[in-house]
């Protein structure tokens, strides 16, 4: 069955120990010779849980598991004995550092942190003193009841006897051994105890179990809150592996504490029996009859203790069961005929297939065997459905093997307790405590929690984050003419249109009133581009609100304000990112609404200066201010071959504006692919006007593509409709691909440039050497040249290993059959080099700058 954890919401740790493992050498190097943790660990009396052993260590169950944690960890435990209340206190104030044996409720997730897997899965029973008549919860009526003070017993076992009706006196005591105590003494009449202290003591007390179990408890080792979530982390890490393991620590320790050897003791009373038995052989027959007497009367008491046991197991509030070995029904309590709606005679024998549906019955069968074939002990909470599959409910089952006399295991008892109601109770609590009951949004309260939980996180997964605070405009006024029906509908769709402009790892909350908040993450960890990324985002919630909204029968316009404040990873602050992304929303507001600000000034002076670009390259599109200007590619005699087509941006204002001022701000916004076409169609008419005189009829033109564009669908379409719409000749068109458009989905790259090359298209492979290439995949790749990029050329003739580089690129084309072009050739000395290294076209200001009006290089 799949373990659902009843606790729902834990809090996220700080991994320490996963970053330290992805720490290089040197790092590790440095940490090797730090000091051996010391963890304090608080103990109390409890066994078999947690006891103080004789080593001065942590014993018991929770205690040995805890000390081959620590083994393993390198931690050096230090056990500070101690009641359980002042255990509790000392954690909450930072006087011990880990707590085990405590049971997760949300009162305690207040002010401790759990780690995620349980440690132990137990419950609590009710033990009374011999003569003391308690079958069922109603016989606790006016009994003088032992609990432990501040236990979960304790709030517990008050809450259910209220919900009884059931007034009794719950005496509060400082330990379990205290409880049984004064029970075993005749001063109180029973005790509330987990099941694993009162199987192991209430035989040395003189005290019975009684059949009256509650509260199912996941434990857990504990620590303050915000404190130590590294030991929390190595705990779950270690529990998750060993719980796989039968004989991990954990198993072993669970074996050594519960297996109880049963002693064979011969009472000297049988010696004395035996001689006169010996002594009195000719009475033999009257022995038999007397013996068959014996056999009757037992017989007799069997079968009313055998009826007594069905009356009690079928009074039980839990689901109890046999399996055999194949896992088929031996027996069934009234709880599992009624759950199956069958009698028992239509129980017994049946499988699991009759009574649940698939999924159910695979999980069932995978514990199940677990306990048959492995002798396990297995501990779950399982959720089961019907065979139709409508009815779902949710258990805590315990299950464990039964053995002959030879320890030979024949079937499987189980018990299972039904959690559904609380759980659904919990699910409630949990939505009613976390979000926003009108728009069904994180409320405050759980945005909070998000955002702490993303600051812990960024020293160790660096990322860009930011948080918009965004407030409808003039919402008072809605309230006031429309009604707050109406107000309350205008929220609901604002919520709906905002959820549809976010992604899913980012969280959209209500702060309450008209007042909602997005927390933006896995943004760029550059400031600049992340603030980029979160103007998109406010800019489309901006424009997207700003669609009327129908109202009843009337259509009403909205807008909203929005303040942004990035996340600084140097000083994460909550409280200060909150008041930064007020402030700014603030701002928006006295800009005149409907408007977006930044906390930061110089970032808000730079996000409008990018939209003031971004809206200036629309217009510049828009009205042909883009021109080409050409570099020519030469070969070894000097003679011109072709240009390289470069796009400048003739601004009315500013002049002409080089591509590195604009091109990334062109590629950031979606213009790049526009303007890509534009420079292929462009320069494919510049093809067209050479084509009718020598030698120009012979020049190529090197485009570049850009990845957008080049990812297109339809993008070999559209060269080949540019082509056919210009009548260019396809061979004098080159274009420039880089090697970081390759890396993704190889094939489908390899089809699309076949299919360019099938138009007659020439393909060249730009900047080769600074990216990802690799002789396995330029050997599959249809290209017909490879450029060196110019960071190699720059630097050549003073340093031995670009001109290395250099010669192996030159290599490499020679053995793929490709032309090889080098650029940013500025000096003699730098053509010279190359062609002793084998390189044969040159590009570079040697040869001639970009122009307007494309010449032949003079040399």
């Amino acid at each position: 069955m799949k373990f659902g954890h009843l606790h729902g919401r834990m809090r996220l740790c700080w991994l320490v120990w996963l970053w330290l493992c992805t720490l290089p050498v040197s790092a590790l190097a440095e940490h090797a010779i730090a000091p051996t943790p010391v963890v304090r660990v608080g103990v109390y009396t409890n066994m078999p849980k947690i006891l103080m052993g004789q080593d001065g260590q942590p014993s018991g169950i929770l205690g040995d598991v805890l000390v081959a944690i620590a083994k393993l960890e390198h931690w050096q435990l230090v056990a500070v004995p101690c009641e359980w209340q002042a255990c509790l206190n000392a954690l909450q104030n930072g006087q011990i550092d880990l707590m085990p044996d405590v049971a997760f409720t949300e009162q305690r997730a207040e002010v401790f942190d759990f780690h995620t897997t349980p440690a132990l899965l137990s419950w609590s029973q009710i033990y009374k003193r011999k003569g003391v008549s308690i079958r069922a919860i109603p016989d606790l009526k006016d009994q003088r009841i032992a609990v432990v003070s501040g236990s979960i017993q304790a709030s517990f076992l008050a809450t259910m006897l209220s919900s009884f009706g059931i007034t009794a006196q719950l005496v509060p005591v400082d330990s379990f051994e205290q409880g049984f105590e004064r029970v075993a003494h005749g001063k109180l009449d029973a005790v509330a105890a987990n099941r694993f202290f009162g199987d192991l003591h209430a035989p040395s007390y003189q005290l019975e179990a009684t059949a009256i179990v509650f509260q199912p408890a996941q434990l857990f080792y504990a620590t303050a809150k915000g404190k130590h979530p590294e030991l929390l982390t190595a705990i779950d890490r270690h529990l998750d592996q060993w719980q796989l393991q039968s004989d991990s620590p954990s198993g072993q320790a669970l074996r050594r504490w519960l297996q109880k050897s049963i002693p064979s003791v011969i009472p000297p009373m049988m010696w004395w029996g035996l001689a006169v038995l010996l002594g009195l052989l000719g009475l033999v027959s009257l022995v038999n009859l007397w013996l068959r007497r014996q056999v009757t009367l037992k017989t007799q008491h069997l079968q009313a203790s055998e009826t007594r046991l069905n009356i009690i197991l079928n009074s039980v509030d839990a689901f109890i069961y046999i399996k055999d070995r194949q896992l088929r029904y031996q027996y069934a309590n009234s709880k599992v005929c009624e759950l199956f709606g069958r009698p028992l005679d239509q129980v017994m024998n049946q499988t699991d297939e009759v009574f649940f549906d698939a999924v159910t019955v695979a999980k069932l069968r995978i514990n199940d065997l677990r306990v048959i074939e492995r002798g396990e002990r297995v501990e779950e909470e399982e959720v089961n459905r019907s065979s139709d599959g409508l009815v779902e409910h949710s258990y805590v089952s315990v299950k464990l093997p039964l053995r002959d006399a030879e320890g030979h295991i024949y079937a499987l008892c189980g018990i299972s307790t039904d959690i559904t109601k609380r759980k659904q109770a919990e699910e409630v609590i949990h939505q009613l405590a976390f979000y926003d009951p009108l728009t069904g949004l994180p409320n405050r309260r759980l945005l909070q929690d998000r955002v702490q939980q993303l600051l812990m996180t960024l020293a160790r997964t660096p990322q860009g984050a930011a948080l918009m605070f965004i407030d409808v405009d003039n919402f008072k006024d809605i309230n006031d003419t429309l009604g707050h029906d109406m107000g309350d509908a205008l929220l609901r769709q604002i919520t709906q249109r905002m959820s549809e402009c976010i992604r899913a790892q980012d969280t959209l909350a209500r702060q309450g009133g008209d007042e909602f908040v997005v927390m933006l993450v896995d943004l760029s960890v550059q400031p600049d581009v992340a603030a980029s990324e979160a103007q998109r985002v406010a800019q489309k919630i901006l424009a997207r609100l700003n669609v009327p909204y129908t109202l009843g029968n009337l259509q009403h316009q909205a807008s909203v304000s929005i303040g942004v404040a990035l996340v600084d990873a140097e000083n994460p602050s909550r409280e200060e990112l909150f008041k930064q992304a007020d402030l700014a929303m603030y701002q928006a507001k006295a800009a005149g609404r409907n408007a977006l600000r930044f906390f930061n000034p110089s970032m808000q002076a730079k996000v409008m200066a990018r939209t003031t670009l971004e809206a200036d390259l629309r217009w510049a599109l828009e009205h042909d201010e883009f021109v080409l200007y050409y570099q020519p590619q030469v070969n070894a005699q000097g003679q011109t071959l072709g240009f390289e087509a470069l796009v400048r941006w003739q601004h009315p204002m500013r002049g002409l504006v080089p591509p590195g001022e604009f091109i990334a701000t062109a590629e950031s916004c979606g213009l790049i692919v526009p303007l890509g076409r534009w420079i292929l169609h462009t320069a494919c008419q510049q093809l067209v006007a050479w084509a009718s005189q020598a030698p120009q009829d012979q020049w190529t033109i090197a485009v570049n593509v850009s990845a957008q564009q080049f990812r297109q669908t339809d993008f070999v379409a559209q060269v080949q409709k540019v082509l056919q719409k210009t009548g260019a000749h396809p061979a004098r068109l080159e274009l420039e691909l880089t090697e970081s458009q390759l890396v993704d989905d190889i094939p489908s790259v390899i089809d699309k440039m076949g299919a360019l090359r099938d138009l007659g298209v020439r393909l060249s492979l730009d900047d080769f050497g600074t990216g990802y290439s690799s002789l396995a995949m330029l050997k599959r790749l249809p290209l017909n040249q490879l450029k060196i990029d110019q960071a190699f050329v720059r630097d050549m003739l003073k340093d031995p290993q670009d001109a290395a580089i250099i010669r192996a690129i030159v290599t490499m084309g020679e053995s793929l059959s490709l032309d090889v072009i080098a650029e940013g050739v500025e000096l003699t000395a730098q053509r010279d080099a190359l062609l002793s290294l084998g390189c044969r076209y040159y590009q570079g200001y040697l040869f001639g700058r970009p122009t307007a009006q494309p010449t032949p290089c003079q040399m």
